[in-house]
């Protein structure tokens, strides 16, 4: 499977990503809102193992973003498939993505976002996608509201209060 946009190829991650997945999966300010910082390039490998299992058993999972111009690994996004209950919802799509810090402000998250959405209505056929962020995370709730996502509530996931999105597909097609 390979998606690409303008400016970015997203593919399946591959064990030999473990090093950029650690760059960005160490650094704190990623992890802000998505808890412990990884702090050994094992733990990447065993992140991408875990997602690697997610495409087999489920179809879809996060995918790597590769910048076409450097040629590297900036982030991933994606579509995974919520098999354990979110805010109530199970078995549903739920879009999701992180960057490295040096290419955040350039519109990747939002192209990569907006490609997956895409390939999520058109290809699975879905008539709904999920998407939640840590209430504080003003980043991503932005981007949630700039690709058409109704914030709809908020729940309390692991004690962190969190912003419930969706995004259905009359809503999308009308973009």
């Amino acid at each position: 499977m390979m998606i690409e946009t303008e400016r970015l190829v997203l593919r399946k991650l591959e064990e030999t990503d473990f090093e950029r997945m650690f760059l960005m999966d160490s650094d704190p300010e990623v992890m802000k809102y998505l808890g412990e910082p990884v702090l050994t390039k094992e733990e990447s490998k065993e992140v991408i193992k875990m997602i690697q299992k997610q495409y087999e058993e489920n179809g879809v999972g996060r995918l790597a973003v590769i910048e076409k111009e450097s040629g590297l690994l900036i982030g991933w996004c994606g579509l995974k498939l919520m098999t354990k209950p979110i805010n109530g919802y199970i078995n549903t799509l739920d879009l999701g993505y992180r960057f490295i810090p040096e290419f955040w402000g350039k519109g990747y998250a939002t192209e990569a976002a907006k490609r997956m959405l895409e390939y999520g209505f058109n290809e699975l056929n879905a008539n709904v996608i999920y998407a939640y962020a840590d209430f504080g995370n003003t980043g991503s709730k932005y981007i949630l509201e700039k690709l058409g996502f109704e914030n709809t509530g908020k729940f309390e996931e692991d004690g962190i209060l969190c912003s419930w999105y969706e995004l259905k597909r009359e809503k999308y097609s009308k973009k």
